[in-house]
């Protein structure tokens, strides 16, 4: 029981400037403004790093959540990863990756996550979070590509 995802995004914006705006706190509050998402412990604005946390309380389709991660690698300008280490799946490892092209940068979003409550689990993953979990992803790099500085 286990969804993965890859989300592959062009932008026409530096490699750099995209890497520190995924690190970005405020960034990402902003891009998930629609679920109310807010840091509320740990790195709660600014840019997160390496072994740092962020928890974060959300509302999705009107539940709340809250989700712990934290960032378990970082090779900047390049690729991080954040993880789960409390929250809603069973389990949650997000790997950023930044290609520098000719014009502009390609962001590849791998994305592994696993539901809890077998066999519940399992259904939440094919009928909701399997469409659900790539929107968010292409919304925040949406996001990311249209911020100013």
């Amino acid at each position: 029981m286990a969804v993965y995802f890859e989300c592959v995004t062009h932008a026409d914006a530096p490699c750099a400037e995209l890497f520190e705006k995924s690190l970005s706190i405020d960034a990402h509050t902003g891009s998930m403004a629609e679920s109310g998402e807010q840091a509320v412990a740990g790195v709660t604005s600014g840019s997160i790093g390496l072994g740092e946390q962020v928890t974060w309380r959300a509302k999705h389709f009107g539940i709340p959540f809250r989700m712990t991660s934290r960032i378990s690698d970082l090779q900047a300008p390049r690729t991080f990863t954040d993880q789960q280490v409390r929250g809603p799946f069973k389990s949650f490892h997000h790997v950023h990756e930044f290609h520098e092209l000719e014009h502009g940068t390609l962001m590849v979003d791998k994305i592994h996550f696993s539901a809890p409550l077998d066999p519940l689990g399992w259904l939440a993953e094919r009928l909701v979070l399997g469409w659900y979990m790539p929107k968010l992803i292409r919304i925040r790099n949406e996001y990311l590509i249209k911020m100013q500085g």
